[in-house]
């Protein structure tokens, strides 16, 4: 199998989870992981229509995006630093891994004075686990509300990495949670529409209860070496 016979294995898988689900394939974004992934394969992946990837390292980032370029999106998947915000407003359109206050403020500061907006995604510790980062499911509405006045970082959703589980039924009751904590947000007066949720292993679920957003790479790059 090329990367392109997985590029579109993936999104048929896609189609038939967001048609299970009543939902529409437009409203679903695959977002490729390209973590240790060579310059080569990840244009293969353009070319087979994947526009937007995601990477987990700003050192590696760099390097690949002067390769490849702007005409797709690359997004911050990884955990990011304050110290780095003002390379990842640089490098990317959107981190996925906005966690904590001080690094919210970092990127508003940092995207105002590029004279940008940077889009983000706020990262939600669905199972609460110590080795993962992101905020708690009960601190959401706190931590909307003292970044609502920031203008050059746009919070446009959620993003969860769940507890893993072999068996992608274990995980949906995560996804569901997560979905239900974007609605609560936007009937308390925000505006979020997207999630980003799901990987190799579980993506259809997450297509099935509500993701915007799948990030893959195993799927379609193979293990990783």
């Amino acid at each position: 199998m090329t990367v392109a016979d997985n590029v579109r294995d993936v999104a048929g898988r896609i189609s038939r989870a967001a048609v299970r689900a009543g939902r529409r394939v437009e409203d679903i974004k695959l977002v490729a992981i390209t973590k240790t992934v060579d310059i080569d394969m990840i244009r293969e992946a353009a070319a087979a229509g994947v526009r937007v990837f995601g990477e987990n390292y700003l050192q590696e980032a760099r390097g690949k995006i002067q390769a490849i370029g702007h005409g797709v999106e690359w997004h911050m998947t990884g955990r990011l630093q304050r110290n780095k915000a003002r390379d990842a407003v640089n490098l990317f359109d959107m981190v996925q891994t906005v966690d904590s206050l001080a690094l919210a403020q970092e990127l508003d500061k940092r995207a105002g004075s590029a004279g940008k907006v940077i889009s983000g995604l706020i990262e939600v510790n669905i199972g609460e686990e110590d080795s993962k980062s992101g905020i708690k499911s009960g601190e959401l509405l706190p931590f909307l509300n003292s970044i609502k006045d920031l203008n050059n970082l746009s919070i446009r959703g959620l993003m969860t990495l769940p507890p893993y589980s072999v068996n992608p039924e274990e995980v949906r009751p995560y996804f569901k949670a997560l979905r239900g904590m974007r609605d609560t947000a936007n009937s308390n007066g925000f505006s979020l529409s997207e999630l980003s949720m799901g990987m190799s292993h579980d993506f259809e679920v997450a297509v099935e209860e509500g993701a915007t957003m799948v990030r893959i790479g195993t799927a379609i790059f193979g293990e990783r070496r």
